[in-house]
């Protein structure tokens, strides 16, 4: 289902995002499989070298990542264009509010809570 959310945002980002193309659907497939494969892997290990970074930045450090990570995808997929480092910004914004919508949308309602169970007083103490 993260293929398919991630696939779609890839999709708006080249209908939205000026400096964006994709050729064709196989494509599609090869930058969305990069681009997860890269989440999973690279995402972490960037994140962890530029902590100092980020936390300076507020957070914004995790878009220049996003933007790099979707450019490195672009250079590597022939058929996938972005245009440069602010495309990527943008275009890496799209992904993660597409991202943000779909998933909050599918992701199943939690149950309502239960009052928690009375405990029961024992006057023996366990050792």
């Amino acid at each position: 289902m993260r293929w398919v959310v991630l696939a779609l945002g890839v999709t708006l980002a080249t209908k939205v995002v000026h400096g964006i193309s994709c050729d064709d659907g196989v494509t599609l497939l090869a930058v969305v499989a990069l681009l997860s494969f890269f989440n999973a892997i690279l995402k972490p290990l960037l994140v962890l070298f530029t902590l100092p970074f980020i936390l300076v930045t507020m957070g914004l450090g995790i878009v220049v990542i996003n933007a790099l990570l979707f450019l490195l995808v672009a250079k590597l997929v022939e058929g996938f264009h972005v245009a440069g480092f602010w495309s990527a910004v943008w275009g890496s914004l799209v992904i993660s509010i597409t991202n943000l919508l779909i998933s909050s949308f599918l992701r199943p309602s939690q149950p309502a809570a239960r009052p928690p169970a009375k405990a029961k007083r024992d006057d023996v103490i366990d050792i």
